[in-house]
């Protein structure tokens, strides 16, 4: 009998195997900004750290303090009570600083794994914006971002996720972001993303020997709405290296391809089905695994 089980086990692992196969999968398009996205523009050569802006946005989203113990609150990374942080960074005794923050990718790849859209880009401004009433608490989408940006309330009794939405309810109102409102010098502008582009470029070609020639956030990832420009590489910043093509481009290609007509979750099911069905016979019975000769 166990032989038998043996050849079903191998013969629906061989029919899972086929059935996954993206054989007639389809190219995903890419995709674009919205005419009118927004965005934000952080210039890495103008910061110097004052975190001015992390003060404006924890007041200006409610957040709470992450200590308060010490009077000088300064996270060092995103949490559930931090959407944005400047960081620091040092080279051969020098200064350089980062913003960190949900960088509203334009194909993003938190809105491609969130099942009931709970996290979805706006038509209109670009935003990648937050619906907890949506939200079922997967995480998923803190598995999918490549700058490890959502973040969860773990220590909330209904939590939610946590993460930069640019300020939607001040700039809907035609408003500012409250970190572009308080940037004493500028390294932080907010406005259309087209514009803010012309900007950066603009920046870099009035010092070309004080930036590297490169917008990061231009093409990277399939493109963001949060800029930036700076004197050092983005990869000794902490940015990950981004091909132009976006995360989802080719996740949902391949899974397009594999649940095509759902052939290969039926047949990968029945697989786990039997192996459930063999190991409560088998654990009944008392019979032991059989170890291959």
């Amino acid at each position: 009998m166990s032989m038998n089980r043996r050849s079903a086990l191998k013969k629906l692992a061989v029919l899972g195997t086929a059935a996954a196969a993206p054989a007639h999968a389809v190219a995903r398009t890419r995709r674009s900004a919205p005419a009118q996205a927004v965005a934000l523009l952080y210039d890495a050569t103008r910061c110097i750290g004052c975190q001015t802006c992390m003060v404006a946005c924890r007041e200006a989203n409610k957040l709470r303090y992450e200590s308060w113990t010490n009077l000088y609150d300064a996270p060092k990374d995103l949490s559930a009570n931090t959407k944005t942080v400047i960081k620091l960074h040092r080279r051969n005794g020098t200064v350089n600083y980062i913003k960190s923050q949900c960088m509203h990718c334009i194909d993003p790849a938190c809105t491609s794994v969130c099942m009931l859209g709970a996290l979805y880009k706006r038509a209109d401004s670009g935003v990648v914006a937050y619906d907890p009433d949506k939200c079922v608490g997967c995480r998923y989408c803190q598995v999918a971002c490549p700058f490890n940006v959502p973040k969860f309330e773990w220590a909330s009794a209904t939590p939610k996720i946590v993460k930069c939405e640019l300020c939607r309810h001040l700039t809907d109102q035609g408003g500012n972001p409250a970190c572009a409102q308080v940037c004493p010098r500028k390294a932080i502008v907010f406005g259309k993303r087209e514009e803010l582009l012309a900007e950066a470029k603009g920046r870099m070609a009035a010092n070309p020997a004080g930036y590297v020639s490169k917008i990061y956030g231009e093409v990277d990832g399939g493109g963001t709405q949060v800029l930036f420009i700076s004197a050092v590489s983005f990869e000794e910043l902490g940015l990950p290296l981004l091909g132009e093509e976006a995360i989802p481009e080719l996740s949902e290609t391949i899974q397009h391809g594999v649940y095509q007509g759902f052939i290969a979750p039926a047949a990968l099911y029945g697989l786990l089905g039997l192996v459930m069905l063999r190991n409560r016979r088998r654990g009944a019975s008392g019979e032991k695994e059989e170890v291959p000769s």
